[in-house]
């Protein structure tokens, strides 16, 4: 089993940053790959980034290309995002994932370990 504890969320201003942790713990050699996530009221979790664990590869989707990056500290277990430039559209609660095998691809589905979010809130 793998846990996972999301940090660093907030409210901000349009245009400001912030930066999420994400530290996992458990089993952490179950983790082939890290992303995250986010979601809407009433909407399926959408994923912006991802990052292969061994490697550093990263993805993202073109909505968050460009003002977000993903990164981690294999030391420390922790993956962050930081989020740039953002946008009154950018509020939502943010999860982070973890992938044991796979494609690293940015499926909610295809994601094995999630923790409980951060709520991000983006004010005009």
């Amino acid at each position: 089993q793998v846990q996972l504890v999301e940090s660093g969320g907030g409210s901000v201003q349009a245009g400001g940053s912030l930066r999420l942790s994400c530290a996992a713990s458990g089993y952490t050699y179950s983790r082939n790959c890290m992303g995250w996530f986010r979601q809407f009221p009433g909407k399926e979790r959408e994923g912006l980034a991802a990052i292969y664990t061994s490697g550093g590869n990263t993805y993202y989707a073109d909505s968050v290309k460009g003002r977000f990056t993903i990164s981690q500290d294999n030391a420390k277990n922790t993956v962050y995002l930081q989020m740039n430039s953002l946008k009154p559209e950018d509020t939502a609660m943010y999860y982070c994932a973890a992938e044991r095998y796979g494609g690293c691809l940015l499926i909610e589905n295809a994601y094995n370990y999630w923790g409980q979010g951060t709520q991000v809130t983006v004010s005009s």
